[in-house]
């Protein structure tokens, strides 16, 4: 296993970090401790969770992902293992989670508070927010249209705030975003550094050969600024590893079971993914394995955030840690995305 620090800390994480969405829905806790199990035997100790999971989000399943990982985390040595848990933004499908779903102070004391409860442990490594109050482009969406009747107002100085208390409570200890713009970034990196508040460590958003949105306007500040993509959605819900290729949509699929995610599956994403399809074989690779090291191996990168339903695909993922994608099969990748650039953002 490859190993980075989390950007401006001693905290060393693998490369691959287990995304763990699945457990409560279509993984058992049994399931859930074997793939921890696994992937900590093969040397992956970054753990990524949130309060909302498992997804889809549902009031029955709410925060059953963190459950199943404080029944398994209490038996660990916890400074073994790097937890990066989150605490759900606006959403009215999601009021059962909380009255108030925001980001004030009281919101996130309650939202940490459970968090912790259920993780079994009294500190979180890296706490993010697991998307921006404000409307924003976000979750499929690649332009930005100002909403005028938008009613959020900047409170981006007394959220940093909170979350540098935390900090220095030793309640967390280091602060993440997520699903964030490079407007979003800046103004945390802003407060961080005018009032000499904890600076945000990690930025959460999709990444894959399907979407390299992040490359547009957020690569250049995470390598400028020192802030660690933790890339999630590498293999795009599933399908860089080909399984929907010829128009297949196998039963247990995530695209079969969560028609919701249909952004995944355009004729623009076939088209690229047939294409990329073709170039890893070229090379002798795996879809898989060139989706996840194209991934893995980008310098603003700090973990590459991986998921599974069964133990075989999770053992397949962790392998492709080895992958190093060559300068050539690079700058082919480079030309296919011009054929159809972010078909799945």
């Amino acid at each position: 296993m490859k190993y980075t620090n989390i950007p401006k800390t001693n905290i060393k994480v693998s490369k691959i970090c287990l995304g763990t969405m699945t457990f409560g829905e279509q993984n058992t806790k049994v399931e859930a401790h074997e793939q921890l199990n696994y992937a900590l035997s093969q040397g992956v100790n970054f753990i990524d969770t949130a309060e909302m999971y498992s997804v889809p989000g549902r009031q029955e399943t709410q925060g059953d992902t963190e459950r199943f990982i404080g029944s398994w985390l209490k038996d660990q040595k916890r400074e073994d293992v790097v937890i990066a848990t989150k605490i759900t933004g606006p959403n009215p499908g999601l009021s059962y989670i909380r009255e108030n779903m925001d980001f004030s102070n009281a919101s996130i004391d309650e939202a940490l508070n459970n968090n912790l409860k259920r993780l079994q442990t009294d500190y979180v490594d890296v706490y993010q927010l697991h998307w921006p109050e404000r409307k924003t482009n976000f979750f499929g969406k690649l332009n930005y249209k100002h909403d005028f009747e938008d009613k959020w107002q900047d409170n981006f100085n007394r959220i940093v705030a909170k979350l540098d208390s935390l900090v220095k409570e030793g309640k967390i200890r280091h602060y993440g975003i997520s699903n964030e713009t490079p407007w979003g970034l800046m103004r945390h990196l802003e407060e961080s550094k005018q009032n000499n508040f904890s600076q945000v460590k990690t930025i959460q958003n999709p990444y894959s050969l399907l979407n390299r949105t992040f490359e547009v306007g957020l690569s250049e500040i995470a390598m400028r600024e020192e802030v660690g993509l933790l890339a999630y959605s590498p293999l795009a819900f599933g399908v860089l590893s080909g399984k929907y290729l010829q128009g297949n949509l196998p039963e247990k699929s995530r695209l079969k079971l969560f028609p919701v995610f249909a952004r995944y599956n355009s004729a623009q994403t076939r088209f690229l993914t047939q294409k990329y399809a073709d170039l890893a074989q070229k090379h002798n690779l795996s879809l898989t394995e060139m989706s996840l090291a194209f991934v893995t191996q980008q310098p603003f990168v700090t973990a590459n955030i991986i998921g599974a339903t069964t133990l075989e695909q999770l053992k397949q993922n962790i392998a492709t840690a080895d992958v190093v994608l060559s300068d050539e099969i690079l700058q082919e990748i480079d030309q296919v995305q011009l054929l159809q650039p972010n078909p799945a953002p």
